[in-house]
């Protein structure tokens, strides 16, 4: 369940995209798909310049390697990426009249074991009107120190990101690092305000997840040096636990990204069942979740994601994946629509506990149906709660069911059976269909199971047309012998309580629902959970 909770009253001692985007982004210098300045969209130009750049390293000596990147920050604008040309540390490049955004990147390693480090200089405004010399001088620039709480955590890799807007156009660039010795420096006039947007990410590792700080920034300049010393308190605490069922236990690939801004992510592993734990920065906004699961005896793994995730400094949230009651969930795109007289179901049948929708949920056999005034209009198979059905124009009642079948090796959510009736007439464009769900959240172990034995109190929620007040009727009831018999049971506060079975019994839920409106909703999750 995902939950949010206030500080404890000692600091939490910690010793880390969709899909999503991949568990780990490259670090990539960031162009634009327009041409490079050689190509023929650049010949007619009518005023070119020569740029002459000189590159000093820490001695003030010419630089021995250095990469920079030049991009048009105009209409048409390209890029140039200039290499080394020679010992004397100058390039020259002949450009079209404009405003560009010039990046270079100069590296240095004193060979093996010796320290590594790198120097990044930006100037976010360089107007070309005339033939011009620019000095990137890496004595200009200042350490970039970011640092947790833990002085045991161990450095991962580092990004920091720069985009210049100017008249419209947007241009960026960046820089990655592998070393801690990392130091940024600005050049040139400074731009219009706000036009410079820089973002910084480091990443550190601890032996139960880690730490991921980042920092946003707005104005005129591109930074030299950044210092900052986060304490735990400062930090917002993301536990992502990782659940499994029997023949699933193994090793989870994570990624845990910003949402905004493009980031170089380092992935990361996790035994399941377990748990990690990351400290984040608030400052960089919402956070994106991706795990990777390891299916249940040799299955193709499961992919979740979970995307911006509002945190706050001293507060814990916890994400659980994989784990029960598995079951239908509704997301913000219509579950079933109907486009004209093309009706479409895509129905996520087999949501975790948490409501994750799996990008590829694992499943045996798969099977929806569609009916019209009780005459069968058609049926797929094959594809989780899934189907496209041409129906006969006008309005008509309707009965849409779909199961899913998964081996009992799962452990939990052997089937899914779900079935809809609903009125539909044609339509004059896509119109999302009143369909409702059922969510059972009960708490349980990460092996999906619950004590035998002892009362389980079961959360239920409704999605859908129902939510919010609509729901006219509402039923729950269990089953301990795979839905031979059930029993009926009080909803009370928004959840029922099921007096669990011996071990090694699973559990079944049902529910029926009516809306307000008279449209229902039939669904049962056999072995929802079992008893340990």
């Amino acid at each position: 369940m995902t939950t949010t909770s206030a500080p404890r009253s000692a600091p939490r001692s910690v010793p880390r995209r969709n899909a999503l985007r991949a568990l780990a982004v490259a670090v990539a210098l960031v162009g634009t798909s327009t041409p490079a300045f050689g190509s023929a969209a650049f010949a007619a130009g009518p005023e070119t310049y020569t740029l002459t750049i000189k590159h000093l390293d820490r001695a003030g000596q010419p630089a021995g390697k250095y990469r920079t990147h030049v991009s048009g920050v105009f209409e048409a604008g390209g890029e140039e990426f200039l290499e080394q040309q020679d010992a004397s540390g100058v390039t020259t490049v002949r450009l079209p009249k404009g405003r560009y955004l010039l990046d270079s990147t100069l590296p240095a390693d004193q060979g093996a074991g010796g320290p590594a480090w790198t120097d990044w200089i930006v100037q976010p405004r360089l107007d070309l009107d005339r033939d011009t010399t620019v000095t990137v001088d890496a004595r200009t620039t200042a350490p970039v120190d970011v640092r947790p709480p833990d002085g045991n955590a161990r450095f991962l890799q580092s990004s920091m990101f720069v985009e210049v807007t100017h008249e419209g156009v947007t241009k960026s660039a960046n820089v990655g690092n592998r070393s801690t010795n990392l130091r940024v420096g600005h050049l040139g006039p400074e731009t219009e305000a706000g036009a410079v947007k820089q973002w910084y990410d480091a990443h550190w590792a601890t032996d139960t997840g880690g730490y991921l700080l980042g920092q946003t920034f707005s104005g005129t300049r591109a930074l030299t040096g950044l210092t900052r010393q986060y304490s735990t308190q400062e930090l917002a605490t993301l536990n992502i636990r990782g659940a499994a069922g029997p023949g699933s236990t193994g090793t989870a690939l994570l990624g845990v990204l910003p949402s905004n801004g493009t980031v170089a992510g380092a992935p990361r592993v996790m035994k399941t069942p377990g748990t990690a734990t990351f400290l984040v920065a608030p400052e960089r906004g919402t956070w994106d979740i991706a795990v990777t699961v390891p299916g249940a005896n040799d299955a193709a793994p499961t992919y979740y994601s979970a995307d911006r995730i509002a945190v706050r400094a001293g507060t814990t949230t916890t994400h659980t994946f994989d784990g029960p009651v598995f079951g239908p969930a509704l997301t913000d795109r219509p579950a079933v629509s109907r486009d004209g007289d093309r009706i479409t179901a895509n129905v996520p049948l087999l949501a975790d506990g948490d409501g994750h929708v799996p990008w590829t949920p694992s499943f045996d056999t798969a099977y929806t149906s569609l009916y019209r005034d009780g005459v069968l209009v058609g049926a797929e198979s094959g594809a989780a709660g899934r189907g496209e059905f041409t129906v006969p124009p006008g309005k008509a009642s309707y009965r849409l069911a779909t199961t899913v079948t998964r081996k009992a090796a799962t452990g939990a959510t052997t089937r899914v059976n779900a079935s809809w009736t609903f009125a539909s007439a044609t339509t004059t464009g896509p119109t999302a269909l009143p369909v409702s769900v059922v969510r059972f959240s009960p708490e349980l172990s990460l092996t999906g199971t619950a004590a035998a034995g002892s009362p389980l109190r079961i959360p239920v929620t409704v999605q859908g047309a129902a939510a919010d007040g609509r729901t006219r009727s509402l039923t729950v009831s269990a089953s301990t012998d795979g839905g031979a018999s059930w029993a009926r049971l009080p909803l009370e506060a928004g959840a029922v309580t099921v007096q669990n079975p011996p071990a090694g019994t699973g559990v079944s839920l049902r529910a029926e629902l009516t809306d307000a409106d008279g449209n229902t909703l039939d669904q049962t999750i056999t072995d929802a959970y079992r008893t340990q």
